[in-house]
Formats: C-alpha cells, sequence, structure tokens
C-alpha cells in the first residue's frame, strides 16, 4: 500500500476519530467551565473573600513600596506576583470541583442504565430440545 492509502486507513480506524471528537468536545467543555467558574463561582467566592482581587498582590523585591501592580512595573522594579498563584490555584481547586461533580453525575446516570432489568429470559436451549422431543414424540 502506498503512503496516502497507510494514512487514510490511519485516519479512519476508530482510535483516530474517537480520539478527534474527544479533544473537540473537551474544548467546549472547557469553555462552558470556564464560564461557570468566571462568571457563576468566582463572583461568589469574591463576595466571601469580601471583594478580594488575587492578581492584584505582589511583593517587590527592591525593597519600595508601590500603590499598585502597574506602578511597580511601570517603575521597573522586580515583583512576585503571588497573587496570581493564589488566584490560580483557587481556579484549579474550583474546576476540579466542577469536573467531579459532572463527572459523578454521569456516572450515576449510567449505572441507573446499567441496572434497568434485562428483558426475561427465554427457555433454555435443553428446555426447548425437551419440547421438540415431546412434540415428535405426540
Amino acid at each position: 500500500m502506498g503512503f496516502f492509502s497507510d494514512f487514510k486507513a490511519s485516519l479512519m480506524k476508530g482510535d483516530v476519530l474517537s480520539l478527534a471528537t474527544a479533544v473537540v468536545i473537551g474544548g467546549a467543555f472547557g469553555k462552558i467551565v470556564g464560564s461557570a467558574v468566571d462568571d457563576v463561582i468566582m463572583p461568589v467566592v469574591g463576595l466571601l473573600t469580601g471583594g478580594i482581587d488575587f492578581t492584584t498582590k505582589f511583593i517587590t523585591l527592591d525593597g519600595n513600596s508601590y500603590e499598585n501592580l502597574a506602578k511597580a512595573k511601570e517603575a521597573g522594579a522586580a515583583v512576585i506576583t503571588y497573587g496570581n498563584l493564589v488566584q490560580a490555584i483557587i481556579n484549579f481547586v474550583i474546576i476540579s470541583f466542577f469536573i467531579f461533580v459532572v463527572l459523578r453525575a454521569a456516572e450515576k446516570a449510567k449505572k441507573k442504565e446499567e441496572a434497568a432489568p434485562a428483558a426475561p429470559a427465554g427457555p433454555t436451549q435443553e428446555e426447548l430440545l425437551t419440547q421438540i422431543r415431546d412434540l415428535l414424540k405426540k
């Protein structure tokens, strides 16, 4: 087989198509989770923390004091923006919890689907053979 026919066969395998589908759905799900965190959960966190914006928290390494992060950067001061790390950790915990809740709900739905009663079983092979034998005797 030629290179392109091998490539086409590789692309048409179920694994590659499943992976591509998962990537597209994962990207869309990431936007949903990001919106839920930014638009729904973070305002509540902001309310609980008294409106603290962690991204504005910083430490200057030159020993000087600045009004805000923008002025420190404008002055060319070396700064450690520990607030960004705190914000990233908070976002990670919230996103992880959100994904856990969604996956847990999906698992419960899957278990309910599996727990559905099976169709009543028909007669076994031995029972069918016995019925056939009895009919032949008649």
